[in-house]
């Protein structure tokens, strides 16, 4: 296919080569193996397919034997390599253990760029098993659209989700967008097959949609997608057999509108659409990065950026037009159409949005179920946004708009962070993790469905802007480890004692210049898996694991 490499297999740029000859090879994990034949020595079975682990979103890998807490220290951990890309890497790396390639087994990081393009490394060796170019004839990459918050080029922006189910090795689902000579605009969902990197039948889609509405950039009736007016920013989401599609605005450059699209995995046509401000204007769907949560009855969950939002409501307490600018969301996909099932938002949400104060740059998390002090089992999510507010909802009643300076929700932490929220937290074992901006990463723990109303522990070290999307790693509930990276020059990577953030037991900079891996990339989120650490950069991916 177009694109695809071709030459011979290219190994890491730095140090890995040495350490293995050294160390005798990757990790030490005993008795680990996935499917798809004899896995490699050390293979782990921990696979990340889609944003923050899966679609709760907590961020959490609970298989981690390698990295413990006695061994995550300067002198037994560090950078053993980097993959080198063709442009910067905003989506989150995704891994794929024992994953069959040409007859050989490996343990597969995938990881797309900002120049649209896909590679599938060996994730212990560095090789490149394939590479592939998402951009049609005459097509480059889209331009910054007059917006610095992707720069200076637009290509794969969305972490993309896999299904290793899916076809006849797997598939990776990307959204990529481009631009011809003329200046015409396109966004593009393909369909990879997992082992080669081959277009499916049917792939790629470009994305087309319109919406009955009066809003921005309608026509005869309808509010019609302008594919050069978006990004498709927000991690894809795969439920039930459809590719969730969620779209940013390119900074508040209007006309835009807040758009979700949905197709069909197998056939790539379109199966749902829903405009959350069809007969207003922006609301766009952005997250930082962050992808829409699901829960296990098909129902989604996100929160709205700024935009239009009617105080007048009708007899069920939903905006009047169906406007639905800053708000935390719960989208039904029930008999395959997208609906506002249930909605929150702030008793003060026009005074918000008109000075850009919006939930739209916070990512929702799907709590487990938590028992409250009654006995009662409740379904809960939890979301902030630039207020500095914590907002829990109960899933099951999310609380709506209610003017009366009274947010009726499960429960509120007004300034529960110390600076905006531009990414989303993390979960394990009973404690939610928030890193804002300007503020330190704080923990949090339930009880009895309960947040704590101050943070159980807090990093001695605050993060710059964007602050910090952590995730976490461990066995079982053993050797937690929460890993955050900050976006400074250079970037650091951060871990901590996931009982006590207080203890911090690496970060990048310990060993002087070792370990660094350049300026930071602003809202990318670490991806951990089989005993390394994958952290996306300005023009590759950085490889921190045990050092020998």
């Amino acid at each position: 296919m177009r694109g695809k490499y071709r030459g011979p297999i290219r190994g890491w740029l730095v140090i890995l080569p040495m350490l293995l000859a050294a160390c005798g090879g990757g990790s030490s994990t005993p008795g680990m193996s996935g499917g798809g034949g004899n896995p490699p020595a050390g293979s782990g079975n921990a696979n990340v397919l889609t944003y923050h682990n899966d679609n709760a979103r907590d961020g959490f890998n609970d298989q981690e034997t390698v990295l413990t807490g006695a061994n995550v220290n300067s002198a037994d951990f560090g950078k053993i390599g980097f993959f080198p890309m063709d442009g910067g890497v905003d989506a989150q790396p995704l891994y794929v253990s024992a994953l069959n390639v040409g007859g050989a087994t490996h343990n597969v990081m995938f990881a797309a760029s900002e120049h649209d393009s896909v590679f599938a490394f060996d994730a212990d060796s560095g090789q490149v098993l394939w590479q592939v170019s998402l951009l049609g004839a005459g097509k480059t990459p889209s331009d910054d659209r007059s917006c610095n918050q992707v720069s200076p080029e637009i290509g794969v922006t969305a972490t993309p989700v896999i299904d290793l189910s899916a076809g006849a090795h797997g598939t990776i689902y990307v959204v990529a967008m481009s631009k011809d000579a003329n200046g015409n605009y396109f966004q593009r969902l393909h369909a990879l097959d997992l082992a080669t990197g081959a277009e499916l039948a049917g792939s790629p889609v470009t994305v087309q949609a319109k919406y009955p509405g009066s809003g921005d950039n309608s026509s005869n009736g309808y509010v019609v997608f302008d594919p050069a007016q978006y990004k498709e920013r927000p991690g894809l989401l795969l439920l039930n057999g459809v590719v969730y599609t969620f779209w940013s605005s390119h900074c508040d450059n209007r006309p835009y509108t807040g758009w979700i699209i949905g197709y069909n995995q197998a056939t790539l046509t379109q199966t749902a659409v829903l405009d959350i401000t069809p007969n207003g204007n922006e609301a766009s769907i952005w997250a930082s990065g962050a992808g829409p949560a699901a829960d296990a009855s098909g129902n989604i969950y996100f929160l709205a950026a700024n935009g239009s939002f009617e105080t007048t409501l009708d007899a069920n307490g939903f905006p009047v037009s169906q406007d639905y600018g800053n708000d935390f969301l719960k989208l039904s996909t029930a008999g395959g159409a997208l609906t506002v099932a249930d909605y929150f938002n702030m008793y003060n949400t026009v005074a918000e949005s008109s000075v850009d104060e919006d939930l739209g740059s916070g990512g929702a998390l799907l709590l487990p179920a938590q028992t409250d002090a009654g006995g009662t089992v409740r379904h809960l999510a939890v979301g902030a946004g630039k207020d500095q507010n914590i907002y829990v909802v109960d899933t099951n009643n999310m609380g709506k708009f209610n003017p009366n300076n009274n947010d009726a929700i499960w429960q509120e932490l007004p300034g529960g962070l110390g600076g905006s929220e531009f990414g989303m937290p993390a979960y394990f074992n009973g404690t939610l993790y928030y890193g804002a901006v300007d503020d330190v990463l704080r923990a949090f723990s339930f009880s009895q469905a309960k947040l704590s109303t101050t943070p159980v522990s807090q990093s001695a070290n605050s993060f710059v802007y964007p602050g910090t999307t952590p995730g976490i790693s461990a066995n079982g509930t053993a050797n937690g480890i929460v890993w955050a990276v900050e976006n400074s020059n250079p970037a650091v990577l951060y871990a901590y004692d996931a009982k006590n953030l207080g203890h911090e037991l690496y970060d990048s900079n310990q060993a002087g210049t070792r370990d660094q891996f350049g300026p930071g990339n602003k809202f990318i989120t670490p991806t951990i898996a089989n005993g390394k650490v994958y952290v996306g950069t300005t023009n590759g991916v950085a490889v921190f694991g045990l050092l020998h």
